[in-house]
């Protein structure tokens, strides 16, 4: 486990977006692992079964606290006009990656940052292969909007 925490936070981070609800996230997570390591032992893949722990976790916490992410502001705060050092960049990412629901943000990390197949992150979310496509091909639309021309630069154009 001490191995695979760092990852899960980062994991949890970037689908949770608060640094601590992410510890609290793995907290829990390892705390199901160790309530259930024989099978987590016995999985194919124990890490990938640890994430999946995770990602089960942050959904049902969503899904108990719905109203806890919704904070009401007088001004929008300001975004910035490009994203042309890494440092920004990520802030970006980070600022667009709240923007999306739960799942999809969940499904984006999983598929893209944690670089699982669609079968992979179906699997680990519970979902179906042709709802992760979707997800994931609406969930990076709106990114591509709410990032605006930015998205070029994570393209690599």
């Amino acid at each position: 486990m001490r191995d695979v925490s760092p990852r899960l936070f980062r994991a949890a981070l970037l689908v949770c977006g608060d640094w601590h609800l992410a510890e609290d996230l793995v907290q829990t997570t390892l705390g199901k692992a160790f309530v259930s390591w024989g099978r987590v032992r016995k999985a194919d893949s124990p890490h990938a079964y640890v994430r999946t722990i995770l990602m089960r976790t942050y959904l049902s916490h969503v899904r108990l606290h719905r109203t806890a992410y919704e904070k009401p502001v007088s001004e929008l705060p300001e975004q910035s006009a490009s994203a042309t050092d890494d440092p920004a960049l990520r802030l970006a990412l980070a600022q667009a990656l709240v923007q999306l629901s739960p799942q999809d943000r969940a499904v984006v990390v999983l598929r893209y940052w944690e670089d699982r197949s669609v079968v992979q992150t179906a699997a680990e979310l519970g979902l179906s292969a042709g709802n992760v496509r979707i997800r994931s091909m609406r969930a990076l639309s709106t990114l591509r909007t709410s990032l605006g021309g930015e998205h070029d630069v994570l393209a690599g154009r």
